[in-house]
């Protein structure tokens, strides 16, 4: 079973061997197998056994960007993560701290999570990441600790999430 005419963008369900595959469009996936090894010239995560990582540069290795490199690079985050509130301006520096935390372990592992940039404005910080999971994540692990309201809203034509936490 499959959606085969559907939008550019939209949700595509594909059935393979009697299980469902949802596929969503992400313009910074990188469409065509990379020669291994490659490495991304601008952080040096190495593409290998189909994705990438951590490891030391291989002599002679092909160069192209990562995707989190290339949004870095284009200006276009997969994440945005708003926290705001009388609470977050009275804790900012503790709740930053556990941002920092969280973003650490997950670029320790995944290479293409990573926060892009922090605006920060009064009491409210806009992050931005290269990943949507890790807005979710960061968002998550803020309301695990303090509470407060989150909501996220997906948009799968973008590949896009907005998280909004606020207390």
């Amino acid at each position: 079973m499959s959606t085969k005419n559907a939008p550019p963008g939209f949700h595509q369900i594909t059935r393979h061997d009697g299980v469902f595959q949802e596929q969503i469009h992400d313009a910074y996936q990188i469409k065509d197998k990379l020669p291994e090894p490659t490495v991304c010239p601008l952080c040096s995560a190495v593409f290998h056994k189909g994705r990438w990582q951590w490891l030391a540069a291989p002599v002679n290795a092909h160069q192209h960007n990562c995707p989190a490199c290339q949004r870095i690079h284009d200006q276009y985050p997969a994440g945005f993560l708003t926290l705001h509130g009388a609470f977050f301006h009275a804790h900012r520096d503790e709740i930053m701290h556990l941002v920092q935390h969280v973003e650490k372990k997950e670029k320790t592992e995944h290479p293409l999570k990573r926060i892009m940039a922090m605006e920060i404005k009064d009491h409210e910080v806009l992050i931005t990441t290269t990943d949507i999971h890790l807005a979710r994540g960061i968002g998550e692990a803020i309301h695990d600790a303090y509470q407060g309201e989150l909501e996220f809203h997906y948009n799968p034509a973008e590949n896009l999430l907005r998280v909004h936490w606020s207390r």
